[in-house]
């Protein structure tokens, strides 16, 4: 499952790690009103919750609850996590350089990179461009929120279906028994199904994997030595933050069950990556800065739509203008028990990447106020 966790949110006593640079909770610090925030969600339930900012002052870390609730480890900076929707970005950002490199447009039609695709039931490939999929203005309906998704991986279909794998065009299928949510280019919606779908056009347009140009281009290229596509691997390299899931039921009760394996194909190129507070923190703060794009292709990255709802949307990437004025720049990501957020600054120098190993937050403010405090200083 991979959905932007602004929009999953949107419907639906606390111990401080001890690391270098960090503070504890109830502390008077800098990033006192993080931890506070921090401490708020840990305190709603959330089984443990990890903040990193690099920033002009450095980096700090702050954490309440648990990585594991068994053996009571605390959060760490080490921790690997499922880095859910996060994964957009990169994928977003491959394309982005393929048609800097004269090897595609984001105007081409899915039609030309994947004839057939996209036709009958209400679609038509030949009218839907590699920019709609990355901006969500497709109209291409969600493979996450059929019913079929709901009932084969979710709830107690995801128990008896985890370590299944899919191909993309199975996936994109669920999708496409449904008609469009709209007529391409006329409104937004949040569709993993396009991301599933551009990920396929990388493949033919490079003739590699998705996750291999990925890794070529962007994660050996910033060092992000933590920072992996696993591919249909369930496992989570140590040490990793255990994942806490009610597994989306539609009607959950109180058991939690461990969400921590499963296999990644699940959520390929709409969530698939793992990654680390620190490594998420340096990749956004370089793409902000523009380490990784030319200056067309990044005013492509930056240039938002809006959504309706309390961000815009670039290419993979969230906007959210906070209370105080200041806007961020990154993604949000929600996979089975899993909950991460990366946000920068315009100019890429203040960036903070927080993370929950568990998926059932009901307060989306609870989530939000962990940015207005880092970038405005509230709480």
């Amino acid at each position: 499952m991979a959905l932007g966790v602004a929009v999953a949110l949107a419907g639906a006593t606390g111990t401080g790690a001890a690391a270098e640079g960090s503070d504890k909770s109830g502390s008077t610090g800098k990033h006192a009103a993080t931890q506070r925030a921090i401490d708020a969600l840990e305190g709603a339930g959330m089984p443990g919750v990890a903040a990193e900012v690099n920033g002009p002052q450095g980096k700090w870390f702050g954490s309440a609850g648990y990585a594991d609730t068994a053996t009571k480890r605390e959060r760490t900076p080490a921790d690997h996590l499922r880095a859910g929707s996060n994964t957009k970005s990169l994928i977003a950002v491959v394309l982005l350089q393929l048609e800097a490199e004269g090897k595609l447009s984001l105007d081409d039609s899915v039609e030309r990179w994947l004839p057939g695709v996209l036709r009958g039931n209400g679609y038509d490939g030949t009218k839907v461009t590699v920019r709609q999929l990355l901006n969500h203005t497709s109209g291409v309906h969600d493979m996450v929120s059929t019913p079929e998704w709901r009932e084969y991986i979710n709830g107690p279909g995801f128990l008896l279906h985890r370590y299944e794998t899919w191909s993309p065009e199975r996936i994109v299928g669920l999708a496409l028994k449904y008609k469009p949510d709209f007529e391409p280019g006329t409104s937004w919606n949040y569709s993993n199904t396009n991301f599933v779908l551009a990920g396929m056009i990388i493949e033919k347009a490079t003739g590699h994997t998705y996750a291999a140009e990925a890794e070529r281009r962007i994660i050996k290229r910033l060092k992000l030595r933590e920072t992996s596509f696993p591919g249909t691997d369930p496992k989570l390299p140590a040490p990793y933050a255990k994942g806490y899931s009610k597994l989306y039921a539609e009607n959950p009760g109180p058991e939690i069950h461990d969400a921590t394996e499963y296999n990644p194909a699940w959520s390929g190129a709409t969530g698939e990556v793992i990654s680390t507070t620190g490594d998420l923190n340096r990749y956004y703060s370089a793409l902000i800065k523009g380490e990784l794009l030319p200056p067309a292709q990044q005013r492509e990255l930056l240039n938002t739509v809006e959504t309706g709802t309390f961000f815009e949307y670039g290419a993979g990437l969230i906007a959210r203008t906070l209370s105080c004025g200041v806007k961020v720049y990154g993604h949000d990501g929600i996979v089975w028990g899993s909950l991460t957020s990366t946000a920068t600054t315009a100019d890429g120098k203040h960036t903070l990447t927080f993370h929950l190993n568990g998926d059932w937050l009901e307060d989306g403010r609870l989530y939000e106020n962990v940015f207005e405090a880092e970038f405005c200083g509230k709480g």
